[in-house]
C-alpha cells in the first residue's frame, strides 16, 4: 500500500465514523430529548441545533466523506487494488445518494420549514407543529443513519482487503 492511499484510507475512515457518530447522536439521544421536552422549547431548540450545524467543523464530514471515498478509491484502483477500489466506490456513492443527497432534499427542506416558523404561544398548537415535523425527521434521519453505517462498514472492509496477507 503506497502512503497516499494509506493515509487517504485513514481519512475515509474517519469521515465515515465522524458523520455515522453524529447522525447516530441525533437518533439515541437528541431527538428523544426534544420528544420529551415542552413542544414550544423543542422547536426553538431544534431551529438553534439546526442553525448552528453549518459550520467549519461538520463541513468536511459531510461534504468530504464521499470525496475522500471516491478518492481513495480511485487510488486503490491505480495501485490494482481492485476488490478494495470497488467496496470504497460503492461505499462514496452510497454515503453520496442515501447521506447528502437525502440530506439535502428532505432533511434540510424540514429544517428550513421549521425555522420559518414562529414558536406559537399555544402549547397545543406547538405539540401539533413539533410532532408533523419529528416523527419524518426521525424517520429519514434514521435512514440516512444506517446509510452512514453501512457506509464505515464497508469503508472498515475495504481497509481490511488492502492488509497484506501472511503467506
Amino acid at each position: 500500500m503506497t502512503p497516499f492511499l494509506y493515509v487517504f484510507s485513514l481519512l475515509s475512515l474517519l469521515s465515515s465514523g465522524a458523520i455515522f457518530g453524529f447522525f447516530y447522536a441525533w437518533v439515541c439521544s437528541t431527538m428523544w430529548g426534544l420528544d420529551a421536552a415542552d413542544p414550544a422549547l423543542a422547536i426553538g431548540a431544534m431551529q438553534a441545533m439546526n442553525a448552528s450545524v453549518r459550520n467549519a467543523v461538520f463541513a468536511p464530514a459531510f461534504f468530504g466523506t464521499p470525496c475522500v471515498l471516491i478518492a481513495t478509491a480511485m487510488l486503490a484502483w491505480l495501485c490494482r487494488l481492485k476488490a478494495a477500489s470497488v467496496i470504497f466506490a460503492i461505499a462514496g456513492l452510497l454515503f453520496l445518494s442515501g447521506g447528502m443527497i437525502l440530506t439535502m432534499t428532505v432533511n434540510v427542506p424540514m429544517n428550513e420549514a421549521l425555522a420559518a416558523v414562529a414558536i406559537p404561544q399555544d402549547a397545543t398548537e406547538a405539540r401539533r407543529i413539533w410532532e408533523s415535523y419529528s416523527g419524518p425527521w426521525q424517520f429519514w434521519n434514521m435512514v440516512r443513519t444506517i446509510v452512514s453505517g453501512v457506509t464505515l462498514a464497508l469503508t472498515g472492509i475495504a481497509i481490511f482487503i488492502l492488509q497484506p496477507r501472511a503467506a
